[in-house]
């Protein structure tokens, strides 16, 4: 009863609020505009896409030999995939946790779970070719093999293995470090082998988050576009059917049908990890350990783990690495030395390079505080507020996180080429930078309220209650109290923004007009036609900016962040 009158109490002081009720019906506004409208969209072109309501345009798809197959090869890739990225990162999480590692051994852990954030999500395509194809270095010049085939089914799984193992790497390590290590010891004290303790105890509780992995990254291997694209060949994933339905057959609403398909496999996948394997992690791994694991220490355990990462790290590490040394050779597949920067100077001279970085950094720049400031809004009213459309917002701006970048691009053009409902109202959006930047929004949007949610619920209540008691309004309250409290995840999800729109290019791919260059959209122009280094050249340059964004949110956080001052106060 109590609870009732609390919540209903905090319901009529925010309908007071005039900036509060103004920023709920901007958001709503805004979610319900960029993230349900496109799909929405889909969904009536695919059922009356001809004129008439029904299945035909469905039938139809379906009819296609090509789509079939690509709805089966993306399911096997997906869910091979999804194994061997969750299998990999458990062993990589079991040795950081479990195992004593040296300094150079926890350091290459550190480079490779950093590497995919910074980078293009096509690099390691770039570098699989290089070394492994027809004129790769380690195939044709070293081992004088001249009829293999890098493309297909397993260049793909092998790419997307090494691309999106990091991600379980840094989801299982959280896990198994809240494991409490006593429940593991009573069963070595028993007498059982680290096997066995493995196999019975530890396993089963982390079973739940091994699912969860093998879920996220399933969905992140769907939904890919830019491997498939480079690295598939004729082995057609949906992803790339779907882009070469609309670019290649002109046929709009088949190419939203089958986005809607792939939208449906990736939100059913999306539902099951969210709201069954997410909340049984949650009730199976409770609170800290109860104190510090003995760390194994055994030679014939320790060695042969220990070397195995060392080399998976050290090759992922070698294929990124592939990337800028690519850049510097004379001609691809023919010359290789002596080592030259033609291709960097060939970036900016001909091929309009300064224009490429300029429109990506430019529009990247302007998304990312967007998006941040977003972020932390729709965490704080999530967190904080108590009103009828809070679970709304929360849904919809997580959404986001389980659209394919395709299916968004497709649901845009759908949506927006003859404005809302084909009315002409905001068909000025089309083609512009300004639809590009609402991409980028969108795309990055969950990654930055998740941050901003779990930040927020550390935060007592009685806190901004002292300022609203002083007088402050809520913007008041919100931007002196609130924002400088959660200062680091406002500043994470800031970078992580920058870095995410900055290196997109499945949902910016059907969008991005010959008005604006695009960095990823020129290496995938160039990889396609088989420009390897010049693809390479503008690559490299990327990961460089990439890379000094996060360095610099690093060394920013490390002094001014408010982990540093809470440091200074104790």
């Amino acid at each position: 009863m109590a609870r009732t009158q609390s919540a209903a109490l905090d319901r009529k002081k925010l309908m007071a609020d005039p900036i509060m009720v103004t920023t709920i019906v901007v958001l709503i506004t805004f979610l319900t505009l960029f993230i349900l409208y496109p799909l929405a969209i889909l969904l009536v072109d695919s059922f009356v896409g001809d004129g008439t309501f029904g299945l035909s345009i469905f039938r139809r798809i379906f009819a296609m030999p090509t789509f079939t197959k690509a709805i089966t090869n993306t399911l096997k890739v997906g869910f091979l995939v999804g194994i061997l990225s969750s299998l990999i990162g458990l062993l990589f999480a079991y040795v950081e946790v479990y195992v004593r590692m040296g300094k150079f051994v926890g350091g290459l852990f550190k480079v490779v779970s950093m590497l995919p954030v910074v980078s293009p999500p096509f690099v390691l395509s770039l570098s699989m070719i290089m070394l492994f194809g027809k004129a790769g270095i380690i195939t044709r010049f070293l081992l004088g093999i001249y009829d293999n085939s890098v493309y297909g089914f397993w260049g793909i799984v092998i790419v997307q293995t090494l691309t999106f193992f990091p991600v379980c790497y840094m989801m299982l390590k959280g896990l198994l470090k809240n494991i409490d290590p006593s429940l593991e010891e009573a069963a070595r004290d028993m007498g059982a082998s680290r096997w066995k303790v493995f196999t019975s105890v530890t396993l089963p509780l982390m079973l739940p988050g091994l699912g969860n992995a093998f879920l996220v990254t399933f969905i992140e291997s769907i939904a890919d576009f830019a491997n498939p694209m480079i690295i598939g060949g004729s082995y057609d994933t949906l992803a790339t059917t779907i882009y070469l339905q609309i670019t290649g057959a002109y046929d709009k609403a088949g190419a939203a049908a089958m986005a809607v398909v792939l939208l449906c496999i990736t939100l059913l996948m999306f539902a099951v990890q969210k709201y069954y394997l997410e909340a049984k992690t949650a009730a199976t791994l409770t609170g800290k350990a109860s104190r510090s694991r003995i760390l194994i220490e055994d030679r014939s355990v320790k060695t042969p783990l220990t070397i195995l990462c060392a080399l998976a790290a050290g090759f992922v590490i070698l294929m990124y690495i592939c990337v800028p040394i690519g850049a510097c050779f004379p001609t691809w597949g023919f010359k290789f030395f002596p080592l030259t920067g033609k291709w960097f100077s060939l970036v900016f001279t001909r091929y309009h390079g300064f224009q490429a970085f300029r429109d990506s950094f430019v529009l990247s720049l302007i998304a990312a505080p967007i998006t941040a400031l977003l972020s932390m809004i729709i965490s704080y009213l999530v967190v904080k507020r108590n009103f009828r459309s809070k679970g709304f917002i929360e849904a919809v701006s997580m959404l986001a996180m389980a659209v394919p970048g395709t299916v968004l691009g497709v649901g845009y053009i759908r949506g927006f080429s003859g404005g809302i409902f084909h009315t002409g109202f905001l068909q000025g959006l089309y083609g512009t930078g300004l639809i590009l930047i609402i991409v980028f929004v969108v795309r990055s949007l969950p990654t930055g309220t998740r941050s901003g949610i779990s930040a927020l619920r550390q935060i007592d209540k009685s806190i901004e209650e002292s300022a609203y008691d002083m007088g402050a309004d809520s913007f008041k309250v919100f931007m002196t109290v609130t924002l400088p409290l959660i200062k680091d995840s406002f500043l994470s999800g800031l970078v992580t923004a920058f870095v995410r729109s900055i290196t997109a290019i499945s949902a910016i791919i059907l969008l991005v007009t010959p008005q604006f260059l695009l960095i990823t959209v020129q290496i995938n122009e160039f990889a396609e036609k088989g420009s390897y280094s010049l693809a390479c050249a503008f690559a490299t340059i990327l990961i460089v900016i990439t890379y000094g964004a996060v360095l610099l949110m690093n060394l920013f956080m490390k002094y001014f962040g408010t982990s540093r001052k809470l440091k200074e106060d104790k």
